[in-house]
């Protein structure tokens, strides 16, 4: 019986090797998305453990509030002395690395995109673990070295001049030598390097460290030394053996790029399901098709467990061959994707690509398991042929049971999902969990949809054949008729597009409303006609800026806004500041209890508080609340006013005032300035005499923008990321494509004794073209309107929780309009091939054929 599989592979191998390819495209993006982070990980592994080489243990502060950019807090310079006289210590020094800006002689960015920029200090040579391919180390306040990565991307050599920012105005600096951290890439990050006295003066850490390194005697082992040291520092500071702390923060980077992980998993997983759809329906014609075969193995004495071995030993083929090439083209995926990510600025760290045993295991499992569970139940089916069948192509094989059980498990799927949806809506369940039920929910329907489809395809291919017959009269005909025959085989087509294209509509209207959700913030909630904003509209900028911007021709008011992650009552919260003062008038508040006069009085230990933080905490107007800061130490405020509050609103969860922030959280960068011109004044001039004056003082990292350019910038960064998931479902919209491809040709065996009939008869060779050409097309148009009314629904029943949150749905009608256009578009490319076949079949032959 192996020979025979082998041979009925081998006789079908383009009909097998297509099956495969709606293997290859999941595995694919599995494969590439193991590579590209276990490649991630080496790489960082790598740039931690060099970094700590010569070094021993390590201090550095505990951060008891994670923020989001992932910064740990600074500590008293002061405890250098009391690590020096531990017993052991050889060599001990301080350190900053911190986060800021480098830029050209231009003003420009040296950065990549989202990568962040550092700016860094030189230590003693002991613990200096990058070497200078050119140049040496700064040897006065005014040099700077620059990692030789950023210096070739932007083309700047020894002697070039480039600024550093942090929490002041930019300082030149004269490059006097190019660094290079072993073998590692620091993907598009940059980094420079000054004197550790200008370090903590540029980065606003004057009289602290960020980190302290310290290097052992000779005969004290690091896990001792590690445990005398820890007895002198406060507790709020960890100490750790080098090893440790590589460690952890390259579990912290893994932790960081998780979502990356799961993203590109996710889009794997719907590949796959929808190649499930392809395969199933494969086997499914070709046990079919194998009717009198399988009749004729029986009369010879074949069990039905050889036939069934049989038909499960082709899955296991094919799954294997496309796991295996799914594994190659997987690798060439993950020099892609990273090739993506560098094209949209965020770069990752990388040196070859990592192809673990884990990998190639995992893929191989997931791919052959998909094949097999997608062929098993044609490959019962395969089992009910009697060996009678061996005399007519006729019998039907299945039924009713067949019917009934698929009917059970639609309904029950069906009556699940809903109930998850209603269960959302009924209990007014919002934000991201009420969105993850109803999505959970809605799942449940798709799969209940695409198992009850077979009862829809008749009257949908009625509807959407109608024109194309009577536009392509008996052509037209036909192919409705051929849509309408088998509509099992037509739904499960149809399914596998109806998955991918309701994704796409999906993803579709959330960008839209989450585009017009911003754009209703930026207009309701900022009076002021310009936005100020750091590099890219991530980094923060020099709070000097806004003293800049107020003294402007034609400014009638300016605040800068500042964020900081902190714990309320033990609850984390994002706590914004304000200039009080001047807030109002460059920022709307909805207010629940209070009004803007509670927050222009807002003073020092006083707390404007959100309405949804405010109820979680059962905290009203007057109550006291503990803020907790990322050091740890905790500071009493009382609530003024309280707040409405949605997930894209400015000021957060709560806001304090600046002084507060700068002296309890230790921020002292601007996350966003906002300003309000005087009546009258002239937008265009004002905004130049912005942009001049911020340049003239030294402060080129702020970005003036104006209303329109601001919605334009978040309507970009919402379309680059739309772009990536396009391309992903891009590869779950190929696999069913395929899908028809391969349910036409197999068709066309099928009916070759028809088609040629046809041709006898006198239909031209066009003729039969056409009519392949229209089968798709319908197949391909039922796909997509299904697909469409899914996405809709489902993102309408999503935008309900969501809608709590400020978020507003968007129905793009005309880009729907344009995908199913294109979709049926691709039907009829999809058919090129298959109706190419059919044209060119014999007629003699085709007459006469079994």
């Amino acid at each position: 019986m192996l020979s025979l599989t082998f041979k009925n592979l081998w006789a079908r191998k383009w009909r097998s090797l297509m099956t495969a390819v709606a293997v290859i495209f999941g595995i694919a993006l599995v494969a590439g998305t193991y590579i590209l982070t276990d490649t991630t990980n080496q790489a960082f592994d790598q740039i931690f453990n060099e970094s700590l080489a010569g070094t021993d243990v390590v201090v550095t502060a505990k951060s008891e509030v994670d923020q989001q950019d992932g910064s740990t807090p600074a500590f008293p310079a002061k405890i250098l002395k009391k690590v020096d006289q531990v017993d052991g210590v050889k060599v001990a020094a301080g350190s900053i690395f911190t986060q800021g800006a480098i830029l050209d002689d231009q003003g420009d960015s040296i950065g990549a995109g989202f990568s962040p920029q550092f700016i860094a200090s030189t230590g003693p040579k002991v613990f200096e673990a990058v070497t200078y391919p050119e140049g040496h180390p700064p040897t006065n306040a005014h040099e700077a070295t620059l990692d030789q990565a950023a210096a070739d991307r932007k083309g700047i050599e020894l002697g070039d001049t480039i600024e550093l920012v942090g929490t002041d105005k930019a300082v030149p600096f004269r490059v006097v030598g190019l660094t290079q951290l072993g073998g590692a890439s620091f993907g598009g990050s940059s980094i420079a390097q000054v004197q550790l006295p200008v370090a903590q003066r540029v980065t606003g850490k004057v009289g602290e460290y960020d980190q302290i390194s310290i290097a052992a005697d000779s005969g004290i082992s690091s896990e001792e030394l590690r445990d005398r040291v820890s007895e002198v520092v406060p507790k709020n500071l960890r100490v750790e053996t080098a090893q440790e702390n590589a460690d952890r923060n390259a579990s912290e980077i893994r932790d960081s790029l998780q979502f990356l992980t799961i993203a590109l998993l996710a889009f794997a997983a719907i590949a796959l399901f929808v190649g499930s759809f392809v395969i199933f329906n494969v086997f499914s014609i070709t046990v079919a098709q194998r009717t009198r075969e399988f009749g004729m193995l029986r009369t010879l004495g074949a069990s039905r467990g050889q036939i069934l071995r049989t038909v499960v030993i082709e899955g296991l083929i094919i799954g294997l061959v496309g796991s295996l090439l799914g594994l190659v083209v997987g690798y060439g995926l993950a020099a892609g994707l990273s090739a993506v990510l560098k094209a949209v600025g965020a770069e990752l760290p990388a040196n070859s690509l990592q192809v673990l045993p884990r990998t190639i295991i995992v893929s191989l499992l997931i791919g052959v398991g998909v094949t097999l569970v997608s062929s098993l139940i044609p490959a019962f089916r395969s089992t009910q042929v009697p060996p009678i069948a061996a005399l007519s192509e006729n019998l039907v094989v299945g039924g009713r049971n067949r019917v009934v059980v698929r009917t059970v498990i639609a309904v029950l799927l069906g009556v699940l999902g809903l109930a998850l949806i209603a269960m959302t809506l009924i209990s007014g369940k919002d934000g991201g969990s009420g969105a993850a039920q109803i999505g959970a929910g809605a799942v449940c329907v798709l799969i209940a949809i695409s198992i009850f489809a077979p009862k829809l395809v008749s009257p949908a291919a009625r509807i959407i054949g109608a024109p194309l017959e009577r536009f392509g009269g008996l052509t037209g005909r036909l192919a409705r008729e051929n849509a309408q025959r088998n509509p099992s085989r037509t739904a499960v087509t149809a399914a596998a597009l109806m998955i991918g294209l309701a994704l796409i509509a999906f993803v579709t209207i959330f960008a839209s409303g989450l585009s017009s959700s911003v754009n209703k913030v930026i207009d309701d909630q900022l009076p002021g006609e310009i936005t100020l904003q750091g590099q890219g509209g991530i980094l923060p900028f020099p709070a000097g800026a806004i003293k800049v911007v107020q003294k402007v021709d034609g400014v009638e008011a300016a605040s800068g806004v500042r964020y900081v992650s902190a714990k309320v009552d033990g609850k984390t919260a994002a706590i914004s500041s304000v200039d009080p003062a001047d807030i109002v008038k460059v920022y709307t508040v909805e207010w629940e209890e209070g009004s803007d006069s509670d927050l222009t009085g807002l003073t020092d230990g006083q707390i404007v508080i959100g309405n949804k933080l405010a109820d979680s905490l059962d905290v009203g107007v007057g109550d006291r609340v503990t803020l907790t800061s990322q050091k740890g130490r905790k500071f009493p405020f009382q609530i003024n006013a309280i707040m409405k509050t949605d997930s894209i609103a400015l000021a957060g969860e709560g806001i304090i005032d600046q002084g507060a922030m700068e002296r309890d959280f230790d921020q002292k960068s601007d996350a966003v300035g906002l300003v309000k011109l005087d009546p009258g004044a002239d937008l265009d001039k004002t905004q130049t005499a912005i942009e001049d004056a911020l340049t003239a003082q030294d402060f080129p990292t702020v970005d003036v923008l104006n209303q329109g350019e601001l919605k334009e910038q978040q309507k970009s960064q919402i379309k680059g990321l739309l772009a990536m998931i396009y391309v992903l479902l891009a590869l779950a919209v190929i696999v069913s494509l395929v899908g028809i491809v391969v349910t036409l040709i197999l068709s066309i065996y099928e009916r070759t004794r028809e088609l040629g009939m046809l041709r006898a008869v006198g239909m031209s060779r066009r003729q039969v073209k056409r009519m392949v050409r229209y089968e798709a097309v319908i197949t391909a148009v039922i796909g997509a309107v299904s697909g469409l009314i899914v996405g809709v629904i489902f993102a309408f029943l999503i935008g309900i929780p969501l809608g709590g949150d400020g978020f507003e749905l968007s129905y793009p009608v005309g880009t729907l309009i344009i995908i199913l256009i294109l979709t049926a578009l691709a039907g009829v490319i999809a058919a090129i091939y298959p109706a190419r076949k059919a044209a060119k079949l014999d007629v003699l032959e085709a007459v006469s054929y079994e």
